[in-house]
């Protein structure tokens, strides 16, 4: 099933309604038997305090400086947001060439195109960015279809690290995959 939706950034003046549906997204981390999004336990699955205000923070950052970052988000014709993508600094030294990949799809909204269209979105936007080569990202191991769109979108494996998380009982590993932006003539 495909869905019409429209892709737009995310800027720091339009932040509260895009943090009210960031905050129901991640509580359905883990909800109602649904695995694991994110390396948090239910408990813990919010989007609040200094964690929304550092989000909202870096999109004010000049690109490429320390801690910059950008988002967007999709919405349907009625202004409802169904999805976010966000692409950030890496913390490193040294790596201003690639940057850190996050993102999310309504639970209703998923297999709907969302994901994939999300991701082409930003893999465009970073591919006119000459200062970018690579997109990474990190996914729980157990997350099985979003690694699937991350590969369909092509993205690779670049490694896991099995039993890094212990959330309630279970473990768990994180898998690491990029992407290398592409550009005509190279």
């Amino acid at each position: 099933m495909s869905l019409t939706f429209s892709i737009k950034p995310l800027h720091s003046d339009a932040f509260d309604p895009f943090a009210a549906y960031l905050a129901d997204h991640v509580a359905d981390n883990g909800r109602d038997g649904m695995p694991l999004f994110q390396p948090l336990a239910r408990a813990d699955s919010r989007f609040e305090g200094e964690r929304a205000r550092a989000f909202r923070q870096a999109l004010d950052v000049p690109l490429f400086e320390p801690g910059w970052r950008r988002a967007w988000v999709a919405r349907l014709a009625d202004g409802r947001i169904i999805g976010h993508i966000d692409l950030r600094a890496r913390a490193e030294a040294h790596t201003s060439h690639r940057c850190i990949l996050g993102m999310g799809v309504d639970a209703g909204r998923r297999r709907t195109g969302v994901g994939a269209g999300l991701l082409a979105h930003a893999r465009e936007w970073a591919t006119s960015q000459t200062a970018l080569d690579w997109i990474d990202l990190q996914v729980l191991s157990s997350n099985d279809s979003a690694i699937r769109l991350y590969r369909r979108s092509g993205f690779v494996d670049i490694g896991e690290i099995v039993d890094l998380f212990r959330i309630e009982g279970r473990s768990m590993g994180f898998r690491s995959m990029a992407l290398k932006l592409m550009r005509e003539g190279h």
